[in-house]
């Protein structure tokens, strides 16, 4: 079924015109079905209403609303609170970062510049918008319950002082050649929420992997491979929520 994200107002929705522009390309007959999510893990089930309003104004009598028939907890949400930290990348890549990271189940997105960073900050406020609209289509796509939150951090300082406030903190770095991904899951089971910082397109410096290192971040190794900046966070968050059975 086709899925949107909105807030219930009593029995009914009212879609944003995005959203009901898609509803009419997509030509849904008044009684096809289709789901509205909260944002916070419900769906609703619904179809076309009737539009109506509170008053006569041919602003409000042009809106679109959703009628809801039923409603069920999410279920493509997973049980583990994981944030994503991505340094900036170039191009598409980091398109391709923060879409996979919403596919695979992420709970955050911070964005974030090191020293190797091709990329430059730019608009920080226009890149962030842009990252969260890719996230938004991403949810409706994969049937999540939430939108992850795009965010960009003030400094790399400040991302590594956020990651390492997780349970799990995990900092993927390409000289580590002891500690595995597996043994760091291994080590703390029970961990409730995780974090997860990939570098750029040319690594993290080491005086980088000595700052997380000193936050109390678990430098680890993602395998024998050098990944590309994009592949990174999605092949780390593929394989924790493999391990702790969310994939």
């Amino acid at each position: 079924m086709n899925r949107f994200f909105a807030k219930p107002i009593g029995g009914v929705i009212r879609l944003s015109s995005e959203d009901a522009a898609h509803i009419r390309s997509l030509r849904l007959r008044p009684a096809e079905l289709f789901i509205v999510c909260d944002g916070e893990g419900r769906d609703y089930i619904c179809h076309l209403a009737e539009n109506h309003s509170s008053s006569g104004s041919s602003e409000k009598q042009n809106e679109t609303y959703a009628q809801i028939v039923g409603d069920k907890p999410t279920s493509g949400e997973p049980d583990l609170s994981c944030t994503v930290y991505i340094a900036l990348a170039k191009g598409d890549r980091l398109d391709y970062a923060v879409q996979k990271s919403v596919e695979l189940g992420a709970r955050a997105i911070v964005l974030f510049q090191s020293r190797r960073c091709i990329a430059s900050p730019g608009n920080s406020a226009k890149r962030t918008e842009r990252m969260q609209r890719i996230a938004l289509e991403a949810a409706k796509q994969c049937g999540r319950g939430r939108v992850p939150s795009v965010i960009m951090a003030e400094s790399y300082k400040d991302a590594i002082e956020q990651a390492s406030q997780a349970e799990l903190p995990l900092f993927f770095y390409e000289s580590e050649e002891e500690l595995t991904l597996r043994e760091a899951l291994e080590s703390r089971a029970d961990a409730a929420s995780v974090s997860i910082v990939t570098g750029p397109e040319g690594g993290f410096e080491e005086e980088e992997a000595s700052i997380a290192r000193s936050s109390g971040m678990l430098t680890v190794t993602l395998g024998p491979r050098i990944l590309r900046c994009e592949t990174a966070p999605a092949a780390a968050l593929a394989a924790i929520m493999f391990h702790t059975g969310n994939l």
